[in-house]
């Protein structure tokens, strides 16, 4: 499937680009203290944490070994009245447009060091900023194409009744991931790429000592993730930062000190959040040439999930011989697996599950 794509924003100074530094292991995006710093969206790709690919490859003996991965974009800091062009805002929100899903970051820590542009720490006000901002500029996607289809005699019914839908829960001041439409519906207004209607975790990115547990700001935040229906993660963008120049013995270290762990980092969890909150699955092939997971959406066929590796490999599908990753590391290799019966011919219709292990046969 084509990159996800996945969009971190939020008011200017929330430590959104030292986020995307880490994510990506770079400094590529310039982190200074003062609005408006990043100018052009950064975009970095990052792996998706698995365990289970080492293992599988450690089995194999493959010479190489590919993860999944996600799409980072760096958008740069949203302020009030970005729906009008304060700021860069059209063109911001132009970018996030593109995005499959949206990083919040929220800043829940105090530092008379890091300017704030409204002057005092609030995370549910600085949410409620940007949220509005989104908001608006959906309203504004939304009643110009509405205008447009009332115009139009021959509009579809289908677009018009989503576009009424949405534009109620709009004018309410309630996200369009909120209203229900059916999968028509859904196919109408894609184009229109809502912002609303996106995914959204929000990132509660706090001091170092507040990484373990979080704190009072967090707990805020998590109630308006609850009512939105959004994803909460807790994260130090400057911990995150500092584990980049450590090697692997003295991250372990570092987070040990302050009661994490790394597989639990905020980073990971981030990671991890994203591919999960998209409804997205890993597959794999395994050999000793090499060793890839593959991503998809959960519920794909067999075929869909084979075109991901080539468009011949969906055209031409006959079948898929699949087992399952815990029954290799049980038996120990493919073909312990084989002899066990527990090696799998699976057709058309088969529903590829998490951690499935595919070789596929087809013909063109």
């Amino acid at each position: 499937m084509a990159s996800l794509k996945t969009a971190i924003v939020g008011m200017p100074n929330v430590g959104k680009s030292t986020l995307f530094n880490a994510l990506t292991e770079t400094q590529g995006a310039l982190a200074a203290n003062y609005p408006f710093a990043t100018i052009e969206p950064n975009v970095g790709i990052v792996e998706v944490p698995d365990a289970r690919l080492k293992v599988l490859s450690d089995i194999n003996e493959s010479a190489k070994t590919v993860p999944a991965s996600l799409e980072f974009v760096d958008v740069a800091g949203l302020v009030k009245g970005a729906s009008d062009g304060e700021g860069l805002g059209n063109k911001f929100l132009a970018n996030i447009r593109e995005c499959d899903a949206i990083v919040h970051v929220v800043r829940c820590f105090e530092d008379e060091n890091v300017i704030h542009v409204d002057g005092t720490v609030d995370p549910l006000r600085d949410a409620e900023v940007i949220n509005l901002e989104l908001l608006f500029s959906d309203l504004a996607q939304v009643e110009k194409r509405l205008e447009r289809v009332r115009k139009d005699k021959k509009a579809d019914p289908v677009e018009a009744s989503a576009l009424e839908a949405l534009k109620e829960a709009l004018d309410l001041g309630n996200p369009a991931r909120g209203v229900e439409l059916d999968e028509e519906q859904e196919l109408s207004v894609k184009s229109l790429g809502l912002l609303t209607r996106k995914k959204m975790i929000y990132a509660a990115n706090v001091a170092d000592v507040d990484l373990a547990e979080g704190n009072a700001m967090v707990e805020k935040l998590r109630g308006l993730a609850k009512e939105e229906d959004a994803g909460t993660v807790i994260v130090s963008a400057q911990v995150e930062a500092e584990l980049c120049e450590l090697d692997d013995e003295e991250r372990a270290d570092f987070l040990e000190s302050l009661g994490v762990s790394l597989e639990n980092s905020g980073l990971r969890a981030l990671v991890t959040s994203a591919f999960d909150l998209l409804g997205l699955i890993t597959y794999y092939t395994s050999g000793p040439t090499e060793t890839r997971a593959w991503t998809i959406r959960d519920g794909w066929t067999a075929p869909k999930a084979a075109g991901v590796i080539h468009n011949d490999f969906e055209r031409g599908f006959i079948r898929a011989e699949t087992f399952c990753y815990d029954d290799l590391v049980e038996h120990g290799d493919e073909a312990a697996v084989k002899a066990a019966g527990l090696m799998r011919s699976e057709g058309k219709d088969y529903i590829v599950k998490d951690s499935d292990v595919m070789l596929f046969r087809f013909n063109v």
